[in-house]
């Protein structure tokens, strides 16, 4: 009698699930998990040793990756995350003695703890804008002073696709932008954390508002967008960055294990899952301002047109709400709210918030 086949068992583990996999709240695109073909990535990937700090075989195919969507010239650098990516990036196209030009509502003016300025030594100088644009002339407002010692010496413009705002640059836009600094001989930086949900909107390749607009560096989102971590600092001018491989390091942003980060990429950029992904969070986004937009006592107040919803309504509704579903207040002295979709965010989930919100508006604020 033959023996029985060996059965291998499954991994184990002793950690124990902690939260309730139900539960959806619409606060941030980074509280949803990792897209399934994301993690069939990362363990294809485990296994085996492979070189450490970028020398694997994942990491050094990311460079053919990246190339098809942003050009010949286009160098990738893997980093954990969007403020190691920015802090970075903006180093690498910046004396020391350098200032960066930015929306008011920039995610390294607002929501970086200071890291551009304590870790990056760099000056921000920014302008308020009504959508988080910039445009050639808000940029004027700050573009100054080039030979006075005195002041920071403005050598980068930094816009954000989409914006803090939800909003999106037109290619043209952005081509305006980069002509105007570089005409004042200013390189152009792009933090791109929803840079895919910015091409869905658009409907164009990622090249057309990047490379081709005139763009000199990136950081390129992936967390965002279904990934467990990790982003990209993409170098699109290579005459206008230095010192990237360094500079990773110097910002604590080198991965020893990169391989981990790399395959995410792999997996989101060799197919079209960053753009399915996007879409899909863009539509959900959709549907919901369309279904609270004629609701009585709520106005939507930013242009939809990528995965978050701006809208202001009472603020006791707010509160209440807020304890049946999770989100932020976007400004405390307005009453603006934010409701951000995501790759799993689903039609049910979105028409019961909806209900919620007009369950609440209906019980009075």
């Amino acid at each position: 009698m033959a023996d029985a086949p060996l059965v291998t068992p499954g991994p184990t583990t002793d950690a124990v699930r902690r939260h309730d996999p139900g539960v959806r709240g619409f606060a941030s695109d980074n509280y949803a998990g990792v897209h399934p073909e994301v993690l069939a990535a990362l363990a294809l990937a485990n296994g085996g040793h492979q070189v450490s700090y970028g020398a694997d075989e994942y990491t050094g195919h990311l460079q053919e990756l990246f190339r098809r969507h942003f050009g010949p010239a286009a160098e990738v650098f893997p980093v954990f995350n969007g403020t190691g990516a920015n802090v970075t990036a903006l180093q690498a196209v910046t004396e020391r003695w350098g200032a960066v030009i930015c929306a008011e509502s920039a995610h390294i003016n607002v929501d970086e703890c200071g890291a551009p300025e304590r870790v990056g030594g760099l000056k921000l100088l920014p302008v308020p804008t009504p959508d988080g644009k910039l445009t050639p002339e808000l940029i004027d407002r700050q573009a100054y002073g080039f030979d006075d010692e005195h002041r920071a010496h403005p050598e980068v413009v930094s816009i954000t696709q989409t914006t803090e705002l939800g909003t999106c640059y037109t290619p043209a836009e952005i081509r305006a932008v980069c002509d105007h600094a570089h005409q004042l001989g200013m390189a152009v930086h792009l933090d791109g954390a929803r840079l895919a949900n910015a091409a869905a909107s658009l409907d164009v390749p990622l090249a057309e508002f990047t490379t081709d607009a005139g763009v000199d560096i990136l950081s390129f989102g992936g967390t965002k967008n279904g990934l467990l971590l990790g982003e990209c600092v993409v170098v699109i001018n290579p005459e206008r960055a230095r010192g990237l491989l360094h500079l990773r390091k110097l910002s604590m942003q080198l991965a020893s294990k990169m391989r981990f980060v790399s395959v995410q990429f792999e997996a989101l950029l060799a197919g079209d899952l960053w753009l399915r992904s996007a879409r899909h969070a863009n539509a959900m986004a959709r549907r919901l301002e369309q279904a609270v937009r004629d609701i009585d006592g709520v106005r939507v107040t930013q242009q939809v047109r990528s995965n978050a919803v701006f809208a202001v309504l009472p603020r006791e509704v707010s509160e209440r709400l807020q304890k049946r579903y999770r989100f932020y207040f976007w400004d405390e002295s307005t009453g603006e709210v934010r409701w951000m979709c995501a790759f799993d965010t689903t039609e049910a989930d979105v028409d019961g918030f909806a209900a919620a919100v007009a369950e609440e508006m209906r019980n009075g604020g």
